[in-house]
């Protein structure tokens, strides 16, 4: 993965992992992270459980874990540091957003 182009921000939803993919994609294509929805979108649960995927990074986790997947045409990847990061793979671009402050 690129490096990121920015120093990640903070998600305002807090700790949810699922919400900073959402977030960093829009942010990404410079829309509103309300805009990142069917049908414009496929539904993030398509490719992962949103809950199971904020349950394993819910608090502390004993182990390191890193979870990648792809959504939306972007590489992502979510790790137990606090940090979700989106790649655009034409372009190598990387958005970075945090989900623990």
């Amino acid at each position: 993965m690129a490096a990121p182009s920015e120093t990640p921000t903070p998600d305002p939803d807090g700790d949810r992992p699922s919400r900073a993919i959402i977030a960093a994609i829009a942010r990404h294509e410079g829309v509103d992270v309300t805009a990142v929805e069917p049908p414009a979108y496929e539904p993030l649960y398509s490719v992962v459980d949103p809950a199971a995927l904020d349950e394993i990074f819910r608090g502390d986790t004993p182990t390191t874990t890193l979870v990648t997947l792809e959504y939306a045409g972007y590489e992502v990847a979510v790790s137990d540091d606090g940090r979700v990061e989106v790649t655009d793979p034409s372009t190598g671009e990387t958005v970075a957003r945090r989900f623990r402050g």
